[in-house]
């Protein structure tokens, strides 16, 4: 969500990477967030680069692809995230990915938030890592709205990619409270130390703002913590908005996982439809139109791409 001169007071950075494990399985409480504040407040990503290119290749690229497979395999055991039956690589950079993402919100909100959760998927569903530019812009075909002429445009400009690199300092100037957490989360999202010296915010960390003051939400929590948090510094401010059916879940969302239908939707699932996507762990549910253009759906020899 942007926002011009008119935008509500009450700011909320959302501090992400489209290749973060922990992002990808806090999605389920930051949509029903979302859902509740919209209108109510200015969200606005900040692109953390969590794969620098500053960083040295692997030694043993094996070796590590086999590590990090484990360790998404642990992350999505406490967060029940899909994840990828096989995972080709670790991703070799997130600048593609954020580029292409910042470049899809200058085509309006849903647009943006459509592909950024194709380029999440190209790693924790597909296993296939969007760490290129081609394969970022190729992860958004057939994304309702999008120009991917101006999306591959817009991704190689300057004026994008200086957002991304004063996204990248912002996650690298965390406020003093997550320095030091006390959580009983499985990812308390204590601030990491950065590459160069200091420390940036660990992934995903929600910075409410407002002008009373601002609220620091780190790390992997449950929908009520950040509810908690909203209320006690806007108070009335969450919206209480009746939950979707299953079928309009799917027709807002496009993609819906197993942890999010049972917090985003209520009734009988899954929805007349819905195209079930295999995972490593389960099912991802796509809306029909959806299944259409996803790059995870086989395609029908001699069809159009």
């Amino acid at each position: 969500m942007t926002g011009g001169p008119d935008a509500p007071p009450v700011e909320v950075v959302e501090y992400t990477d489209p290749m973060c494990p922990w992002a990808w399985g806090s999605e389920p409480a930051f949509r029903r967030l979302r859902t509740a504040l919209a209108g109510r407040v200015r969200w606005r990503r900040a692109y953390a680069v969590l794969f620098d290119d500053e960083d040295d290749p692997a030694p043993d690229p094996a070796a590590e692809t086999a590590y990090y497979a484990g360790y998404v395999e642990r992350i999505s055991a406490h967060t029940h995230a899909p994840r990828a039956a096989r995972l080709s690589r670790v991703a070799a950079s997130s600048w593609p990915s954020s580029l292409v993402a910042v470049a899809a919100g200058l085509q309006g909100d849903g647009v943006a938030e459509r592909v950024l959760r194709r380029l999440r998927e190209t790693v924790f569903v597909l296993g296939e890592p969007a760490d290129t530019l081609e394969a970022a812009v190729a992860a958004a075909h057939g994304v309702p709205g999008l120009d991917p002429d101006r999306l591959r445009s817009d991704a190689t400009s300057p004026g994008v990619l200086e957002r991304v690199r004063a996204d990248r300092a912002e996650a690298r100037d965390p406020v003093p409270e997550v320095l030091d957490v006390q959580s009983g989360s499985p990812h308390p999202g204590t601030a990491k130390e950065a590459s160069g010296g200091g420390y940036r915010y660990a992934l995903p960390t929600l910075l409410l703002r407002a002008p009373s003051g601002y609220r620091a939400v780190p790390g992997w929590r449950p929908y009520a913590t950040y509810a908690a948090a909203v209320e006690e510094l806007c108070p009335g401010l969450l919206g209480a908005a009746a939950p979707l059916s299953p079928a309009q879940a799917l027709e807002r969302h496009g993609s819906v996982t197993e942890p999010e239908r049972h917090l985003l939707a209520e009734g009988a699932w899954p929805p007349p439809g819905a195209v079930p996507l295999e995972t490593g762990n389960g099912l991802l549910w796509l809306h029909p139109d959806e299944a259409s253009a996803h790059p995870g759906t086989p395609r029908i020899p001699g069809a159009a791409p």
